[in-house]
């Protein structure tokens, strides 16, 4: 068993900021981090969240001006209304969890495939662009290819795990030591103080 469990969505605005400090973080504790691709629209029907196209004005205003404070605070381009969103999550899903089973560090690719909806205005529904990515990463496209009938298995059990669990929301991060829970990417300092703390 891994030491954190991360859930998170291919198609999330606060995935792609959380960049690549979870990697860092795990790596100044000696933690070791499972990969968890999420339905995050099935998570939010399970745990009683609503999608972003029926949100009250109010929220989604607030969510774009908050958007806008951390990208700029992380000094990360965003495109708060990227020319492929939303868009069919599963295809890039499905590619991390192939890579990942066959033994792949695929913290730099969920990165890519967030940063290509975000920043890049790529289409990570296109097998083209999944190619593009998983080899960009240095990985062979053949491989996510290859493992995507068991991806689709695992993604819809990473679904059903992640709103049994408490998670409702992306980016999500479980210590197993202590089920402690972190619900975003402005939680992971959080996250560091608390495996720095000893507690897990």
């Amino acid at each position: 068993m891994a030491d954190i469990d991360y859930f998170f969505a291919t198609v999330s605005p606060w995935t792609y900021l959380a960049g690549t400090r979870l990697e860092q973080i795990a790596a100044r504790h000696g933690k070791t981090i499972a990969y968890k691709p999420v339905d995050l629209l099935a998570v939010f029907a399970r745990t009683g969240g609503v999608a972003p196209k029926d949100r009250h004005p109010s929220r989604m205003e607030y969510r774009a001006q908050e958007l806008t404070r951390q990208s700029a605070k992380l000094k990360m381009p965003l495109n708060l209304k990227p020319r492929h969103w939303p868009t069919n999550v599963a295809p890039s899903a499905y590619a991390v969890i192939a890579v990942a089973q066959a033994g792949g560090d695929v913290g730099p690719l969920v990165h890519a495939f967030t940063r290509a909806v975000w920043a890049e205005e790529r289409e990570i529904a296109d097998p083209e662009v999944i190619a593009a990515i998983v080899s960009d990463c240095g990985f062979d496209p053949a491989v996510a290819d290859k493992g995507m009938l068991s991806a689709a298995e695992t993604y819809a059990a990473n679904t059903e795990e992640a709103a049994a669990r408490g998670a409702f929301g992306a980016p999500f991060y479980i210590v197993n030591a202590d089920d402690a829970r972190f619900w975003g990417q402005d939680r992971l300092d959080d996250l560091d103080a608390h495996l720095g703390s000893g507690a897990a």
